[in-house]
């Protein structure tokens, strides 16, 4: 894939602070959004890994902030899927305006939890895979 996937979002006035920027949180919500974003247009949805008893967990997510964004802003939401081997793979995330103007850059490790062990699944890629309709979307 030469583009990552990516989604459109607009700031909402009650997203902002007292300041009038985005509210620091909200862009986790933003990437969470681009995430479940290219999960469906890969064709897996919340039933479907449930129904294979998995489900997404995030480790941990690293947020470098660039610009502020205000009310109003139009924000490109990027999302990279990036698999290394083993129990966890890393999301590559971009919040750009539509001027081009990197508002953030997000990096985060996550995994799948087998819902009944409680446990990491040793090979994330391969259930991803399994359930995609479109697995290039993840680089597979």
């Amino acid at each position: 894939m030469s583009e990552p996937f990516s989604v459109r979002v607009t700031v909402r006035g009650y997203e902002t602070d007292v300041q009038g920027h985005l509210n620091q949180s909200v862009y986790i919500n933003y990437a969470e959004h681009a995430r479940w974003s290219l999960l469906r247009a890969a064709g897996i949805t919340q039933a479907g890994l449930i129904g294979r008893g998995v489900g997404p967990v995030a480790l941990e997510t690293t947020i470098r902030y660039k610009r502020e964004l205000l009310a109003g802003d139009e924000v490109d939401v990027t999302c990279a899927f990036e698999w290394g081997g083993g129990k966890t793979f890393r999301i590559e995330q971009t919040i750009r305006k539509t001027d081009g103007t990197v508002a953030a850059e997000l990096s985060a490790v996550g995994g799948l939890l087998d819902l009944r062990a409680r446990r990491m699944v040793a090979d994330p890629q391969d259930h991803f895979k399994q359930l995609a309709t479109d697995p290039g979307l993840f680089g597979l």
